[in-house]
This record gives C-alpha cells, structure tokens and sequence, in this order.
C-alpha cells in the first residue's frame, strides 16, 4: 500500500507531470468554478468581491505557471495551495 504523505505525491506529481498537467487543470477548474458559483449565490459585496478575486487569482495562476513551464514543485504547490484554498471558500460560503 502507498503511503498518502505530501512528499509521496509531489514525487508522484513530478514523476508523471505531463500526464497530470490535463488532469490538474480540468479539477482545478471545476473546483474553482464551484467556488464562484457559491460564492455569488450570496451576492455582491466587497467581502464577495476579494473571495472572487483570490478564488480567480489562484486558479489562473496555476494555468500561468503551467504554460510558463516554470519548476514543476512549484507548480505542485501552487496547485495544493489552489485547491485547499477553493475548497475552504467554498466551505465557507456554505456554512
């Protein structure tokens, strides 16, 4: 059995990192655009509008970094940064 550690999955990520980059983007989009999604249920407002701008920031970002073709742990990180910050807006919002 596989061990889930941080380290395990960054080596697992860079190992296959082509085969991910499709993967990684599609899941990053659609997290992300549940974010929104939630987000603007709840209106306009200036606490909606900087949740919107950090949710878009982030996403886009991880796009950025994957067609710069920067270092792949940074792209790693960027995208467990992305999604745990997607999620927690999402969580959030919800509550």
């Amino acid at each position: 059995m596989k061990s889930l550690s941080i380290k395990a999955l960054q080596r697992e990520y860079e190992k296959n990192y082509y085969m991910y980059i499709p993967l990684t983007i599609i899941l990053n989009s659609c997290i992300g655009s549940i974010a929104v999604m939630t987000i603007l249920t709840q209106g306009t407002s200036l606490i909606s509008g900087i949740e919107l701008t950090l949710c878009v920031s982030l996403c886009m970002g991880y796009n950025a970094v994957l067609l710069a073709g920067s270092n792949r742990k940074f792209a790693f990180w960027l995208l467990a940064v992305s999604l745990l910050a997607n999620m927690l807006l999402i969580l959030i919002t919800l509550l």
